[in-house]
């Protein structure tokens, strides 16, 4: 769990960022519906979980350096007896205060008034800027609701700016706690992956899978980090593939890319298996490769290298290998010119890994590929997929496989955190035998 001190501390480090003359302003995500009276699971925005530690909707975040009333305020509900019973415990001003460390807390009703007040004096207003149109619309209005207020001798801020990058910097550096989080939350991944593994036989249906992994994650008191995608036989070519309804086969494999969260912070495991226990020649080739390329990967990272260098290895390993089973022509240096490696391997071999699953920060700066730092975490994810109408020897038709594991970036490289998962065959047929 991520400790107050540390929400707090972030509060402090957007305070010294954007100085006494500005002010910040950051809103949860609303209620989601999901159809006629009928409410998603809230989930808060990541953004404003990270800087506040607040679960709950109709909430609002404003920081506002050398304010009498205090640097950090936040607007959420009074308590609401009626509600509690309906819908249960709720935040209320006084733990606001007490327990997420906010200098002041106001009822959200009261925002239309208060907001311009605590702007009046100051040059710019720092929020979500672009992400939220009506958001967009009401900041507006608060600024422009400054200079017509009898209270107001002020001039209103003068200039609207997002801190949607400064934050992103912030988010990519993962603190202790925040790397135990991620820790626990890839190993309660890593027990629903051996558990699907384990429960595994030809007949079952892709869903029944997907319930061992919802089972596990159950038991965790844990959440998806993101929808199941449980695809077996030439299912497991379809990147984003969640229909999870198909019959497996004896003979096909099953590409499982599940994850789970712990304090809202995500996990993102990939694991390709064969449905009855035992890879076939076939599979074993194509399956080799993507380890191989796996390992690659992770061997480029490390402090120093940029953020491309681990999929630059990747295609290398894949195209060659790709090359030597005869499914792509020519020589390796035409193949990664002119990317004809791209009909079997067609997305990046990683991502960002953090409170989101395709977490925020930036790739490319200038034109020039992020270096990777120390606390850092990311996705190695290679892949091969061949479609069964590709044009290549039947016996590989409608093989799919991707390997992909959580790594953080440390002092001297790197450590797996989803590393309790099996990844080479004879790991995987040895506990599928079990």
């Amino acid at each position: 769990m991520i400790k107050v001190d540390e929400f707090k501390k972030r509060r402090k480090q957007i305070a010294k960022f954007i100085g006494e003359n500005s002010i910040a302003i950051l809103k949860a995500k609303d209620v989601c519906l999901r159809n006629g009276d009928a409410d998603y699971k809230y989930r808060p925005d990541s953004y404003f979980y990270y800087l506040t530690g607040c679960h709950e909707p109709h909430s609002l975040l404003v920081i506002c350096p050398e304010n009498e009333d205090g640097d950090d305020i936040l607007f959420c509900r009074e308590v609401d007896p009626l509600n509690v019973i309906w819908n249960g415990p709720m935040l209320g001003l006084d733990d606001a205060k007490s327990k997420l460390q906010f200098d002041n807390a106001y009822d959200i009703k009261t925002v239309d008034s208060i907001i311009p007040k605590l702007m009046t004096g100051r040059d710019k207003v720092y929020f979500m800027l672009g992400t939220d149109s009506e958001f967009d619309k009401k900041v507006v209005q608060w600024t422009n609701s400054v200079t017509k207020e009898k209270w107001s001798n002020s001039q209103a801020p003068h200039e609207l700016v997002s801190i949607k990058s400064y934050l992103d910097d912030m988010r990519v550096y993962k603190s202790k706690a925040e790397i135990k989080c991620m820790k626990q939350s890839a190993d309660i991944a890593a027990e629903a992956h051996i558990e699907m593994m384990k429960s595994c036989k030809p007949g079952m249906y892709e869903y029944n899978l997907n319930a061992e992994f919802m089972r596990t994650l159950c038991n965790h008191n844990s959440n998806p980090s993101y929808q199941p995608i449980v695809g077996s036989g030439a299912n497991a070519c379809i990147l984003h593939y969640v229909n999870n309804n198909s019959e497996m086969k004896d003979g096909d494999l099953v590409l499982i890319d599940a994850g789970s969260e712990y304090d809202y912070y995500a996990s993102d495991i990939t694991r390709t298996f064969p449905v009855n226990g035992k890879f076939s020649k076939a599979q074993t080739e194509i399956y080799q490769i993507v380890l191989d390329a796996h390992a690659a990967a992770l061997e480029a990272v490390k402090p120093g290298s940029h953020w491309n260098e681990p999929h630059e290895a990747a295609v290398k390993v894949i195209s060659q290998g790709l090359l030597d089973l005869g499914l792509l022509k020519g020589d390796l240096n035409t193949v990664l010119e002119e990317h004809s490696y791209h009909q079997f391997f067609m997305h990046k071999t990683g991502h960002w890994l953090g409170l989101d699953v395709h977490d925020c920060g930036e790739y490319r700066v200038d034109g020039l590929w992020v270096e990777m730092e120390e606390g850092m975490v990311l996705t190695i994810e290679p892949g091969i997929y061949i479609a069964e109408d590709a044009k290549v020897p039947e016996k590989y038709k409608g093989i799919g496989v991707r390997i992909e594991d959580d790594v953080l970036v440390t002092k001297k490289g790197y450590q797996i955190l989803s590393d309790k998962v099996p990844r080479t065959i004879s790991e995987i047929e040895q506990l599928m035998a079990e």
